[in-house]
């Protein structure tokens, strides 16, 4: 095997996944509530229905928030849902960024 060029396995069309400016965006509010010691791990889910990324206090734990992809929703109430720590619904909507805003108003409350 040394010195052989092995491809790379092509991504699934089936699977939904985050593009990268939309992953930059939860990963940079991720960073942020990690600096501020509310969240300290993460995980991702792919799946054909949705993509989905779960923040942590603690690892052995439910997530604190989860927030969840389902292009399937984008032409109904939006594809972006932001879940809260008890699987209630936060926000939904068609722009991450609004639907990510509760997050960051509680992250100016941890600062505080």
């Amino acid at each position: 095997m040394a010195g052989q060029v092995v491809a790379f396995p092509a991504r699934n069309p089936e699977q939904v996944g985050f593009e990268r400016a939309e992953l930059q965006r939860i990963l940079d509010l991720y960073g942020r509530m990690v600096a501020a010691g509310e969240w300290r791990d993460y995980a991702m889910d792919f799946d054909r229905h949705a993509a989905t990324f779960a923040a942590f206090r603690r690892t052995a734990e439910k997530p604190q928030a989860r927030v969840e992809k389902r292009p399937a929703l984008r032409s109904k109430q939006g594809m972006w849902t932001l879940f809260g720590e008890h699987g209630q619904v936060l926000k939904r909507g068609h722009d991450l960024a609004n639907v990510l805003a509760p997050m960051e108003r509680r992250l100016m409350k941890a600062v505080d």
